[in-house]
């Protein structure tokens, strides 16, 4: 599975001029004419992402705070106001958030207070939607569309740390953060306990198969374990998340869903057929997107929720929150439309499994 970036709309600048222009929202070197300003690639993502996934921001001091490359991460709603202030073209995006052909005939607007207050409060997107559900148009919205959020962090920004691209990246994720000064095992959230959530997949839908096709599609979902993940991830109100905890939780949750994946595999109907060679060689091409594909299916309650409120109970520092890249704010976006995406499509026992085994079984398109 594929993540997306999104180009759409964008016009680069030559590098000797690329040079000489700073971004008209934070003073960063600019890389292009993005949604009709000359900006960066930082700014052009919170744009189109703030605008995409229709964001209300709350700024905690006066509504005038410094803009630049080292503080522009500090105040969301700030950032905002200045991309509508210094005329980006929120027309210039799409509306699912995915990129789109080029229109260098974009250019930058001018738009009143008024009306850019109408954004910044919200008001503006909700008589977007209203105009929307009255043309029937159900669908029209991006994933992630929510109505306020507060000047803090996206919870699902502390998993950015988590990304590899191989297995044994994976390993040195989990022995270097494993190996901080924390208390074994999971003692460190006393707080967390566990909860047993039904799997969100469909019963198998009555369909016309051969008999050879039903055995084998029984096999596969026989072979998937649909059990809740063991990992506690409930956590009493008011209990304040530290860094060190919540990497702890991660690394504990990756392994079980790890895990789970290499003991799907050997259940797998063909797995005796399977040479160590082969078996090792799929699994270390495929197992971010077995480990996706589930907690996008079987998994999404406890993921996208129960882990989503532990991870609201962690406030970054400053320091931190800089550390956090616009890339990394990216991915996390592209994993909620994704999560969006598959709930919509209402995946079944029998569909899951089987784009589970197509996808393990097709590495080399990896």
């Amino acid at each position: 599975m594929e993540i997306l970036s999104d180009h759409s709309q964008d016009v680069s600048v030559p590098d000797d001029r690329a040079e000489q222009r700073t971004c008209l929202i934070c003073g960063d070197r600019a890389t292009g004419l993005h949604y009709g300003i000359i900006s960066c690639e930082g700014c052009k993502g919170f744009f189109k992402r703030s605008i995409c996934n229709k964001r209300v921001y709350r700024c905690s001091r006066d509504k005038n705070c410094v803009m630049s490359r080292k503080q522009r991460n500090r105040c969301q709603y700030c950032r905002l106001l200045k991309c509508l202030q210094m005329g980006m073209n929120r027309k210039a995006i799409r509306e699912d958030g995915m990129p789109g052909g080029r229109n260098k005939s974009i250019g930058p607007v001018q738009i009143s207070e008024e009306e850019i207050e109408r954004i910044m409060s919200g008001q503006e997107f909700e008589e977007e939607a209203n105009h929307w559900s009255n043309h029937g148009d159900s669908d029209h919205s991006s994933p992630g569309n929510r109505a306020s959020e507060s000047n803090q962090p996206s919870p699902g920004s502390t998993l950015s740390s988590s990304r590899s691209v191989e297995l044994n990246g994976f390993m040195a994720f989990r022995e270097q953060y494993m190996g901080m000064s924390v208390p074994p095992h999971y003692q460190y959230i006393p707080h967390l306990f566990s909860y047993s959530a039904h799997s969100p997949l469909l019963p198998p839908q009555a369909r016309s198969l051969d008999p050879q096709s039903y055995s084998l599609i029984h096999q596969l979902v026989s072979a998937e374990d649909l059990e809740p993940l063991g990992t506690p991830m409930l956590i009493e109100d008011g209990y304040a998340v530290t860094q060190a905890e919540l990497f702890a939780l991660l690394c504990r949750l990756a392994d079980e869903l790890l895990f789970r994946q290499i003991a799907w595999i050997k259940k797998l109907p063909f797995f005796c057929e399977l040479s160590i060679k082969d078996y090792t060689c799929l699994l270390s091409s495929t197992w971010q997107e077995l480990i996706l594909l589930s907690s996008l299916t079987v998994y999404s309650k406890q993921i996208f929720g129960e882990l989503a409120d532990v991870t609201a109970k962690y406030s970054p520092s400053d320091e931190e929150l800089h550390r956090f890249s616009d890339e990394g704010m990216e991915v996390i976006e592209r994993l909620i439309y994704l999560y969006h995406k598959f709930h919509q499509l209402k995946v079944s026992n029998e569909e899951y499994a089987c784009m589970k085994a197509i996808n393990f079984l097709n590495q080399g398109f990896h």
